[in-house]
């Protein structure tokens, strides 16, 4: 029999409807130390978000090939004991840090779950260089930041609608103006406006969706949940059984604007501006920054705090 270590699961092989079951009864035959590789045709990134709120944190994940035609993925259990402090765990207890993964293009939103070992793996960076400068975070802010940990999750519902679901509203129809703008006077020397222009058209378009299921589905949600712990009353399950279900759904979509900044900012070269560039060239590039920082925050806040809190308060709840 093949060692469950080094096993080779080809879900490019197995009918639609069976792939979930099969890799979830291989992933819970596992012992702690004990993985395998998982192969397919695309990204099953939706799978990674299914099995860290159906198992929890107790498994690694780690691309051995990531496209374009073929994707090898090793999950294997943490060892008994093991835990790295992630990025969005990291951003969350200490906001401050938060600079110094900025600088080094750490993700501490959608790539929030890796640890920083793994994330400087990835982009070949010295994790003991920027551990130095993570234990200096302090001094990249005079002020003390907002403790959004510290606050109920009822109340960081209403401080995201109304800061970050507020600011998108407000800035995407000059984002959108801007960017066919400046595509239609420069993109016959800069091809690769056109490809930001669609970028930033997708972007406008999942986000504004995104954020309507938020305020009408899921926030709503947590706010009955936060009111049953406080009245010591039973909450009314959901059409969607579980907030793992419509949780998992947002950092689906967190992760697809996620990488369509991430696009934009591999073809501006980090907004870096052209010798013609004209004032509408330079203002599309400084929103485009903003907009990607406060995406960034937004993000952060809501699968870093907001829905690890939700969870537990759910199961909290349900158990009770």
């Amino acid at each position: 029999m093949e060692n469950s270590t080094t096993s080779i699961l080809d879900v490019t092989r197995i009918e639609p409807r069976l792939k979930h079951p099969t890799i979830f009864a291989r992933f819970d035959a596992l012992k702690p130390g004990e993985g395998f590789i998982l192969y397919n045709d695309h990204d099953p990134k939706p799978l990674y978000y299914q099995l860290l709120n159906e198992r929890g944190d107790i498994f690694n994940w780690e691309y051995l090939e990531k496209g374009p035609e073929w994707y090898k993925i090793r999950i294997s259990i943490k060892k008994a004991l093991e835990h790295e402090e992630t990025l969005g765990e990291m951003a969350a207890n200490d906001p401050r840090k938060v600079q110094v993964f900025k600088k080094y293009g750490l993700d501490f939103c959608c790539g929030g779950h890796l640890s920083l070992r793994e994330a400087c793996e990835e982009k070949g960076l010295d994790p003991v260089k920027i551990e130095k400068e993570l234990q200096q975070a302090d001094q990249f802010q005079a002020t003390r930041p907002l403790p959004f940990n510290d606050w109920g999750i009822d109340f960081l519902a209403d401080y995201i609608v109304n800061t970050h679901h507020s600011y998108v509203r407000k800035s995407l129809p000059d984002l959108l103006t801007y960017a066919e703008k400046v595509f239609k006077v420069h993109g016959d020397r800069h091809p690769e406006l056109n490809a930001v222009d669609d970028l930033v058209n997708e972007i406008a378009e999942e986000l504004l969706s995104h954020m309507v299921k938020e305020e009408n589905v899921l926030f709503p949600f947590i706010k009955e949940l936060v009111s049953a712990k406080n009245t010591h009353r039973p909450y009314k399950r959901p059409g969607f059984n579980t907030i793992a279900n419509p949780i998992r759904m947002m950092e689906v979509e967190h992760e697809t604007v996620g990488k369509k900044m991430e696009e934009i900012r591999h073809l501006t070269h980090h907004f870096t501006l052209p010798e013609d560039a004209c004032a509408s060239y330079e203002l599309l590039f400084r929103m485009l920054e903003e907009f990607e920082d406060d995406l960034h925050q937004h993000i952060h806040l809501e699968n870093n705090i907001l829905f690890p809190k939700a969870l537990a308060l759910e199961k909290e709840l349900s158990q009770a």
